[in-house]
C-alpha cells in the first residue's frame, strides 16, 4: 500500500520520445532493412548516439505527415494527366 502512495510517474508511463531502428522498423511497420537503406539515402531524419541510430518520435511524424502530403500530391497530378 505504501508502494502506491510514493509510487511517481516515470518515463515508462509515457510513451518514448527517442526510437531506436526497431522500435522505429516497427511503428513504420517495415523491415529494419528498409530504415537503413532509407538513413543512407538520407530521407529519414536520425541522429546517432554513439554507432546507434535514434529518431525522435516529433521528427518522424514530421517526415511522415509531409511523405503523407507529398504522395496524394503525386497521386492528384497523375488523375489530371489521366482525365
Amino acid at each position: 500500500m505504501e508502494e502506491n502512495r510514493t509510487k511517481k510517474h516515470g518515463a515508462h508511463d509515457l510513451p518514448p520520445k527517442v526510437l531506436t531502428v526497431r522500435e522505429l522498423s516497427e511503428y513504420l511497420r517495415v523491415h529494419p532493412t528498409t530504415v537503413y537503406r532509407l538513413l543512407r539515402a538520407r530521407q529519414l531524419p536520425g541522429f546517432r548516439v554513439g554507432s546507434e541510430w535514434r529518431f525522435s518520435i516529433d521528427m518522424i511524424e514530421r517526415w511522415r505527415s509531409e511523405e503523407e502530403q507529398s504522395s496524394i500530391e503525386i497521386k492528384a497530378r497523375r488523375g489530371k494527366r489521366a482525365g
